[in-house]
């Protein structure tokens, strides 16, 4: 999630608050969403105890869909956004060296030392083995695990694609107009086929190890990174409107909630397996799909529109997080496994715990993120 501190050349600094409001706000989903499904929601992470109740369960999956819908590819078209002004500012050579420390040294970071202690947690203090740190890694086989920095990994080989593109087109000056509300359901649509497409051989939840790569999202991963390019060069942030947003958030709403009742319903009626909605050549996958997409570009336009006209007021608080936003993505897994691992033996059912859990992952995360910013050195990366 390293996004440039500088703004593309699209707007004034002041005009583009809102972005930095919404990397905090993605970022908190980040955390969230990994504490849900440390508790319950479908997905795997380091340490887990699932709730077994349907009451619990349900809810924290459909937080879990609704955010895979649209964060991860938010964070993409927001990171594109400041491509290539920073390109056409520091020239290939300096732009590709910064990108490789600021992107590859919290990859090697986290692979060869957050990692390994992430793993170390659980394996001691929740499953109870009487050894050393030391003894562990003895025997420890997981160096190269990019981890929850699977998105930082494909940043890099997606910004790295861009420099090549870069240097045969060389400078680019065609700008594209503002997608309409029928042009964002119509590409959604597409995406949500080609998703499918690809899901027919690798479904959600296949890992391409080791970069921690879900193929099955990727389309949208590219598509986004692809019009974040786009929109810094057509300056879509200059112009966005009010009402296209509403009418996004309005449509998104009404699909999610249609969605998930008609997922729900042909599922229990037909009784086929929950997997076929994950991949396959099954028409459950391609209505998922489908619906992911429509949500994921909807909610990624409403937020966009919307925040420029209603959350773009300066905040010293807010702008302030925004600054660790990109610590608190490398380092929340360690405060998550740690508060989940620390309840590990209070015997309540596990979403009573989530509730405490999540908003002191939250908080937590947070001030450790602002504490490293502050070390010289350490800043200058992250």
């Amino acid at each position: 999630m390293s996004i440039e501190n500088s703004p593309a050349l699209i707007q004034p600094k002041a005009k583009i608050n809102y972005i930095d409001h919404l990397k905090v706000v993605l970022t908190m989903l980040v955390i969230l969403h990994h504490t849900f499904i440390a508790y319950g929601a479908p997905g795997g992470w380091y340490y887990s105890q699932k709730s077994t109740l349907p009451g619990a369960i349900i809810p924290m999956t459909v937080f879990v869909a609704v955010n895979q819908a649209f964060f991860m590819g938010f964070f993409f078209f927001l990171s594109a956004l400041f491509v290539p002004s920073s390109y056409d500012k520091k020239g290939p050579v300096k732009f590709i060296t910064d990108r490789l420390i600021r992107l590859g040294v919290p990859l090697l970071f986290y692979s060869f030392v957050l990692s390994p202690f992430l793993s170390f947690i659980p394996y001691k203090w929740a499953e109870g083995h009487d050894i050393t740190y030391t003894q562990y890694l003895n025997g420890f086989d997981g160096w190269v695990n990019f981890g929850v920095l699977w998105f930082v990994a494909a940043l890099l080989l997606f910004t790295l694609l861009y420099v090549l593109y870069r240097l045969v087109a060389g400078k680019i000056e065609k700008t594209v107009k503002n997608p309409t509300v029928k042009n964002v359901i119509i590409f959604a649509v597409f995406i949500g086929i080609l998703s499918f497409a690809v899901r027919t051989v690798f479904p959600v939840g296949w890992t391409l190890k080791p970069l921690g790569f879900q193929l099955g999202h990727f389309p949208q991963y590219i598509a986004m990174f692809i019009l974040g390019l786009v929109a810094s060069r057509s300056k879509w942030l200059t112009h966005v409107e009010l009402r296209p947003g509403k009418i996004m958030r309005n449509i998104s709403i009404c699909i999610v909630v249609i969605g998930f009742v008609l997922m729900f319903l042909m599922r229990k009626k037909m009784g086929f397996p929950t997997d076929w909605f994950s991949g396959g050549v099954h028409w459950p996958s391609a209505f998922y799909a489908i619906w992911e997409q429509l949500v994921g570009f909807g909610i990624v336009a409403a937020l966009l529109c919307i925040g420029k006209h209603k959350w773009n007021n300066s905040s010293p608080f807010l702008s302030k997080l925004s600054r660790g936003t990109f610590a608190v993505y490398i380092f929340h897994p360690l405060i998550v496994i740690t508060l989940t691992v620390a309840l590990s033996n209070w015997a309540v059912e596990p979403a009573i715990k989530l509730l405490i859990v999540a908003p002191l992952a939250v908080t937590c995360s947070f001030l450790l993120g602002l504490l490293l910013v502050k070390i010289p050195g350490v800043n200058r990366i992250i």
